[in-house]
């Protein structure tokens, strides 16, 4: 991944500022308060940081930062994709937006995404390295992580089963202690459940059970009058002993029957009458006959009727009980509480396998450990030289670097602590980075820690970002650092902010930032691209403050061709 260029507008003192970049090293170069900062803001918005209202423009109503890169690795084209985002060819367009009111909007290959997704992608990306990066380093964790970027993909796959075990040790010790902790509470439960199954297995509830009984219950409670109605509508129908045939409807169709049948002998339509009424007839008939079969079973027992209301008042106890409206809810209740109970029946069972599990993985990742343990020594040994090596490269010639890696409580990422040592000079003692390493030290030790772990990145895209990574240095010591970040821009992309001439001299290409005054309130900022004779000028205002001293000049020459030469 290499920017191609990054365009800004209204950010800071930047009005609008176009830096045209390329492969190798870019430098960027202006005095103090021109606004190099902003470009690096810019770029972090870029990155996926937190956006800042403060920074638009005075009079602007937003900010605008837009950046061109070249992508080809298929991981994070992928990476793009599965964001919505689409590349044009194999470049990709990002941009942020951000409002004086507050609001901040990112988008990556055209598509809106949240600002953490930039991020993401951007950890992959970019490297960046300012004052900031450097306090970090004093810490053992930002130690142990450059040391374990170095040791290679072979380690890192190690880690990543180690980190998957240990994830799952601590759900295991999870899930044992809280087994293990709330036995008497689970016991307690499991005989609450039992108790609750077995009385509802004994009570034999079918589903809909209630309401049968109900019915039953009503057509018990009115047995006589449900007879008296159904004997004295049969009575009405087909007749009885005391009932005269006048006032008998089975006898009257009859008689309806007979008269139309004598008069469809003249009228033929009287005919089709005439068995309608038969049908009616048989129809009487049947009614009659079912209120007799009906009669016959309506039941009259006092004693069904109490079984039946003392077999209703044990279900809706049981349903009272379990705060349920229908025995269908209780059977589903008793259904789900039945897979609980076995859950919890079978907790001594889970006790023994997670045991068994915890033990198994404890063993596994003491094993992990000690090969990540030998892994990161061995690592340790081959960068103590390589850094050491870079350290005398970059005017530190009796400095050695050294990393100790000491046995430390086993976490997430094994049982080591590492801590990096530097020792200044012959019979100095070996100290901590945080405790006596100098600005100008540390950033020379983190530059010696990027030239070695970009040995590591071979075919990786990536670009680093160094921020004053000259700080403290000065002389052939700032000679020396921007050689070494001519050699780590052989197979990435380097953009370096510097007031170091002796950096500036090693760019592949050189961006100024100025201030102009657009009026006697307003001042604006712009970025240019110097070559030949144009650079140097700058590196003689860096020089010495003045662009047209002869001296400077001449000086400036010879800069531009020492690092020509490599020399």
């Amino acid at each position: 991944m290499s920017f191609s260029e990054i365009r800004i507008a209204d950010l800071g003192v930047i009005d609008e500022a176009l830096l045209e970049l390329g492969p190798g090293l870019s430098v960027i170069t202006g005095e103090t308060g021109a606004g190099k900062t902003m470009l690096l803001t810019g770029l972090g918005l870029i990155l996926g940081e937190k956006a800042d209202p403060k920074t638009v423009r005075v009079g602007a109503q937003r900010a605008f930062v837009e950046a061109r890169l070249q992508l080809t690795d298929p991981e994070l084209v992928a990476r793009v994709a599965d964001a919505g985002g689409e590349m044009d060819d194999d470049e990709l367009l990002i941009s942020r937006t951000v409002v004086a009111e507050g609001r901040s909007r990112a988008f990556l290959g055209g598509r809106s995404v949240p600002q953490a997704v930039l991020g993401e992608i951007a950890h992959e990306l970019v490297t960046v390295h300012g004052q900031s990066d450097q306090v970090r380093l004093r810490t053992s964790q930002r130690q142990r992580q450059a040391l374990d970027a170095f040791a290679g993909s072979d380690f890192r796959r190690i880690l990543d089963e180690y980190r998957s075990g240990w994830q799952e040790f601590g759900d295991v010790k999870t899930r044992l202690s809280e087994l293990v902790e709330k036995r008497d509470q689970r016991v307690a439960e499991a005989q609450m459940l039992r108790t609750a199954l077995n009385e509802i297995e004994r009570a034999e509830i079918a589903s809909g059970e209630e309401d049968e009984l109900k019915q039953l219950i009503e057509r018990l409670t009115h047995s006589e009058d449900l007879l008296h109605a159904a004997q004295g509508a049969h009575d009405y129908l087909l007749g009885s002993a005391d009932q005269p045939e006048s006032a008998v409807v089975a006898h009257l169709i009859e008689d309806v029957r007979k008269r139309l049948d004598e008069g469809s002998r003249h009228d033929t339509q009287l005919e089709e009458l005439a068995k309608r009424a038969a049908e009616i007839g048989y129809l009487v008939a049947d009614l009659g006959a079912e209120l007799a079969s009906y009669s016959a079973d309506v039941e009259t027992d006092p004693a069904q009727l109490t079984t039946a209301h003392d077999r209703l008042a044990l279900i809706t106890a049981l349903l009272r009980k379990h705060r349920v409206e229908t025995s269908g809810e209780l059977l589903q209740w008793a259904q789900e509480s039945h897979k609980r109970f076995l859950e919890l029946d079978s907790d001594d069972t889970k006790v023994e396998q997670l045991t068994a599990r915890r033990d198994e993985l404890d063993e596994q990742l003491s094993a992990q450990a000690r090969q990540l343990t030998q892994e990161r020594s061995a690592a340790a040994a081959e960068l103590e030289q390589m850094v050491t090596s870079e350290l005398r490269s970059l005017a530190m010639p009796q400095a050695q670097f050294s990393i100790r890696v000491e046995e430390a409580p086993r976490g997430p990422n094994g049982a080591d602590a590492v801590s990096f040592l530097l020792t200044p000079h012959p019979g100095a003692p070996a100290r901590p980075l945080g405790e006596g390493a100098s600005g100008g030290e540390l950033s020379r030790v983190m530059l010696g820690l990027e030239v070695a772990l970009a040995s590591r990145r071979s075919g990786q895209q990536h670009t680093f970002v160094f921020d004053e990574v000259d700080a403290g240095v000065g002389g052939q010591a700032a000679v020396e650092v921007g050689r070494r970040l001519a050699k780590l821009a052989r197979n990435c992309q380097v953009l370096v902010v510097t007031h170091l001439p002796q950096v500036a001299a090693f760019a592949d290409h050189h961006l100024v930032v100025a201030k102009r005054s657009e009026d006697s309130k307003t001042t604006a900022t712009s970025v240019k691209r110097v070559i030949e004779t144009e650079r140097v000028t700058e590196l003689a205002r860096m020089l010495s403050g003045q662009s047209d001293s002869a001296t400077a000049r001449e000086h400036a020459a010879e800069l531009l061709a020492l690092a020509a030469t490599g020399d």
